[in-house]
């Protein structure tokens, strides 16, 4: 898809999580709140629970440009790791060089670490995604990191980010002491439908769009119906309505493109054949001719 053709200056609908092209919604902009204010007040466990493509990692992406250069970040994206191997990946990311071979020397060596951050006034997170795929046992050692406090505050806090399904495992008997030890919790809904038309509009305009009603009025409405209010279905359909519209070479999203980017994200094909610009016939011999010829391929 050519930028230029629609006006933008980036990509609208990219699938990665951009915190520029957040859609605050009122329970998005709580949320964010909560974990912006559990992390500066040093509250320890937070947990932020959504559905898949709920724009849960967006959100952490706009927690953290929002946390001050003396906060230390450490960024687990996958919940399949052991804790030994997720602990010398938060080693790794927080910039300790040298934790030791042993268990127990990494957690000393962690601690310590900790400890020096906190009497200088700094603060350290750890942030495990997807959270939901935690075993018990993990996220029992992982309650354990929590020990590491002084006797006003807590040295680590930790974000645990999941589907809904975190909430049902914390539920487990073995987790009783990690779930008491949540202090704060947030939960980020879907998308309401009369949401879209804006959240679209949002993205629009972050990326530079000149147009912010790109999209009609009835393709905002066919996309909301298929989307269900997850942001992550609703940026892959308007970016295939773009590529279909750009492919057409036409600049405005009608309800008929947003059917056939359905459809095609349904069965794997276009409803239509793409439409092409039809290119004149040359007028004069030369060059002229020679690069119609090679257009029509002949």
């Amino acid at each position: 898809m050519n930028l230029a053709f629609f006006g933008f200056q980036a990509h609208p609908f990219n699938p990665t999580p951009d915190p520029r092209f957040l859609h605050l919604t009122p329970g998005h902009r709580d949320a964010l709140a909560q974990l912006v204010y559990g992390v500066q007040e040093r509250k320890g466990f937070i947990l932020l629970t959504g559905e898949v493509g709920a724009g849960k990692t967006t959100l952490v992406q706009a927690l953290l440009r929002q946390l001050d250069g003396t906060t230390a970040v450490a960024c687990v994206p996958n919940s399949l790791l052991p804790f030994e191997d997720i602990l010398e990946y938060a080693l790794e990311q927080l910039g300790i060089a040298k934790p030791g071979d042993s268990h127990v020397q990494r957690l000393v060596v962690l601690q310590h670490f900790l400890l020096e951050r906190s009497r200088a006034g700094q603060n350290t997170v750890l942030i495990l995604d997807e959270a939901q795929n935690l075993q018990p046992e993990t996220l029992e050692q992982i309650r354990l990191l929590s020990n590491f406090e002084t006797t006003s505050e807590k040295v680590l806090q930790i974000l645990l980010v999941g589907q809904p399904e975190l909430r049902e495992r914390l539920d487990l008997p073995s987790l009783r002491q990690l779930k008491q030890r949540i202090g704060l919790r947030a939960s980020l809904s879907l998308l309401a439908a009369q949401d879209t038309a804006y959240y679209i509009r949002t993205r629009l305009r972050a990326a530079g769009a000149r147009d912010l009603d790109l999209f009609s009025a009835g393709a905002v409405a066919a996309i909301a119906r298929h989307a269900s209010g997850v942001p992550r279905l609703i940026n892959t359909l308007c970016d295939h309505c773009l590529l279909i519209a750009y492919a057409d070479q036409v600049r405005r999203i009608s309800e008929k493109i947003a059917g056939e980017a359905i459809a095609y994200l349904e069965n794997g094909k276009r409803s239509r054949r793409t439409k092409r610009r039809a290119v004149p016939p040359p007028t004069k011999g030369g060059r002229f001719a020679a690069a119609w010829r090679k257009v029509i391929g002949r």
